[in-house]
């Protein structure tokens, strides 16, 4: 499978796709349209180990609710995901069985080599 979870909206992951270069063979899913479902979710976790690794501690909400204060368990990463797209770290870049996941140019770069050979 090859798909990417982004928004639309985002300049970052518009840049981002932009510089990938993606094949046709990529399922584009804005996550602001089309809400994550756990299945997705799941997978994406399977593939990446950890439900904190898709989260994204930069999200308004997580400053809002005062997040950092709190110790937040795997399960509390997954529910809070599920609950709203902007907690999701974007893009997230799924590339058959790799995950590349966030913005980070060591982590674009991974993902254009796996994609591009």
């Amino acid at each position: 499978m090859q798909k990417i979870y982004h928004l639309s909206t985002c300049e970052t992951c518009k840049r981002i796709i932009k510089e990938l270069e993606l094949p046709s063979s990529f399922v584009f899913q804005d996550i602001k349209t089309e809400s994550i479902t756990a299945a997705q979710l799941e997978e994406m976790q399977s593939i990446s180990g950890s439900y904190e690794s898709l989260f994204s501690n930069r999200a308004r909400l997580y400053k809002e609710r005062e997040l950092k204060n709190k110790t937040l368990t795997e399960e509390d990463y997954k529910n809070l995901i599920l609950e709203h797209y902007t907690f999701l770290k974007r893009p997230v870049i799924i590339n058959n069985d790799a995950i590349f996941i966030g913005n980070s140019k060591k982590t674009v770069e991974s993902a254009k080599k796996a994609i591009h050979g």
